[in-house]
């Protein structure tokens, strides 16, 4: 893992095909970017491991993927009409336009997240803060909404709006998901898929952006109910952890506890540490994040969100320091309440071990499949000094490309093995790339810098034999393997069943 700026992170996505800024040759969209060819892959990669994890491989939860452009009487009532937005200042001259708490931060490097206006004006008179020497109109909130226009017509009623986040399709859809899929309690709905915020100041690459992918669970109990799921590996998950009490006595000194303790104190509900242990696990472990560079926050009483009855982020140390990368929060009924009153339709569950109807309360784990790409990415880039090249060390899974084939030398029967064995890998449903081009050094250089793990090379003794030899990215170590064993060789070491090094 090296030292990365922003910036040089944003730079090396666009060399490496990762990510494009949108439009850039009509001079760009500010917040919005193209994912190019290999961060599709990527990208998938990350998205197929969720759903293996946490729909596959369970029987409690389902997925759904709901409509993009939305019924404004969804916002409505959930809130966002009124209250989905951030605080904006404008100058009295240029009406030059900024994100309240960025600015705040900016200026006075503390952390502003869930200031009220009240608490930004005291600060701005305080300090006597200026944008360019310009002063400030009055603060405004600014609705970060994306309204459109339906059909022909162009009045008030044809608006509906790009969803500002994937979870409030899932929670109008709630009893006819329990109905068709006689789910009982608890299960989870899960979805992934776009939204849309028309953020006043997008920053740093992917990390604030106006369209993005989102990730969402709403698990579904009943708050009366035991709940039985945590194994003594879930209470034992521990990690950094920044309470609320230590950041309202304005420290951000961390300390290292387990979810046993945090439940055991009554910081955190059983179901509430349940999937936290398990989505900081997973981020561990098949996202293959550092346990150094992540902590679990509580948010703040000021910070939290109008439906959120607790608040928990596993932050990610980026560049800019520790920021969310995935939120969860502790909905209660709010949601499924507020849908029943303002459409008049029932959404209660019949719960047969209670015999009671009820609204379910929800816990939502949350993330920005953007921002966990960014976290992936800088935790895999590694600049090798000895090679002279980046070597991005991805987790096997993640990667793009899972092999790439070399022709030692090019000619006719080099290239046809080569090509041969390309073919059998792809057959094999093994993702892999032919290179010819340039010395053998350049094209491991090619591969390490896109996260590539194994490199094949057809050369003299491959004629011969069918022997090829295999080098693995992240030690350069290398192996002899018969080219009929390729397929079931590479499939294995992707999926961990065997170690390079004992082959």
């Amino acid at each position: 893992m090296t030292k990365i700026t922003m910036e040089e992170l944003t730079s090396f996505c666009k060399r490496k095909g990762i990510i494009f800024p949108a439009a850039e040759i009509y001079g760009g969209l500010s917040g919005f970017f193209d994912v190019a060819p290999f961060g599709v892959e990527l990208q998938n990669n990350i998205k197929n491991i969720y759903r293996k994890e946490l729909i596959y491989k369970r029987d409690d939860m389902v997925e759904q993927d709901g409509s993009i452009i939305t019924n404004k009487k969804i916002w409505k009532a959930s809130g966002h009409l009124e209250s989905f937005g951030d605080l904006m200042l404008t100058t009295e001259k240029t009406k030059t336009k900024l994100r309240a708490d960025h600015f705040i931060e900016d200026e006075l490097k503390i952390p502003a997240d869930g200031m009220n206006t009240k608490d930004i004006q005291a600060l701005i008179d305080k300090h006597n803060l200026t944008y360019k020497g310009e002063a400030f109109e009055e603060i405004n909130q600014f609705n970060q909404l994306f309204p459109v226009n339906i059909g022909a017509d162009e009045s008030k009623d044809s608006v509906a709006y790009l969803r500002g986040e994937t979870c409030q399709t899932i929670f109008p859809n709630f009893k006819l998901i329990t109905d068709v899929c006689r789910k009982k309690l608890p299960f989870g709905i899960m979805q992934i898929g776009k939204a849309f915020r028309n953020e006043i100041a997008p920053r740093e690459f992917l990390f604030r952006v106006r369209e993005f992918e989102q990730l969402e669970v709403e698990y579904f109990f009943n708050p009366e109910t035991k709940f039985d799921k945590l194994t003594k590996g879930h209470l034992d998950t521990k990690f950094q952890y920044l309470s609320a009490e230590t950041q309202d006595a304005g420290s951000e000194e961390m300390k290292e506890v387990t979810i046993k303790e945090l439940i055991d104190s009554k910081v955190m509900s059983d179901i509430h540490g349940y999937w936290m242990a398990t989505m900081f696990n997973l981020a561990q472990e098949e996202m293959g994040l550092s346990y150094d560079k992540l902590r679990v926050r509580q948010h703040v009483k000021t910070e939290l969100s109008h439906y959120s009855a607790g608040t928990f982020d596993i932050d990610y140390e980026y560049p800019q320091g520790f920021k969310e990368m995935l939120g969860m929060a502790n909905r209660t009924d709010f949601d499924l309440k507020q849908h029943q009153k303002h459409s008049g339709s029932k959404l209660e569950y019949f719960d047969e071990t209670t015999g009671e109807k009820l609204l379910p309360h929800v816990i939502e784990p949350s993330f920005g499949i953007g921002r966990h790409l960014l976290a992936v990415l800088l935790d895999a880039y590694t600049d090798d000094k000895e090679r002279g090249n980046i070597v991005l060390k991805l987790p096997k899974k993640l990667s793009p490309i899972k092999t790439s084939v070399f022709p030692l030398m090019n000619k006719p029967e080099f290239q046809s093995l080569a090509r041969v064995i390309h073919k059998d890998l792809v057959e094999n449903d093994i993702i892999s790339s032919f290179d010819k081009s340039g010395s053998i050094g350049k094209r491991y250089a090619r591969a390490d810098e896109i996260g590539t793990p194994y490199c094949i090379t057809v050369d003299h003794d491959s004629l011969e034999s069918g022997i090829v030899t295999v080098r693995d990215r992240d030690t350069t170590n290398q192996i002899k393997i018969h080219k009929d064993k390729i397929s079931k060789t590479i499939r294995n070491l992707i999926n961990d069943k065997i170690e390079f090094s004992k082959i």
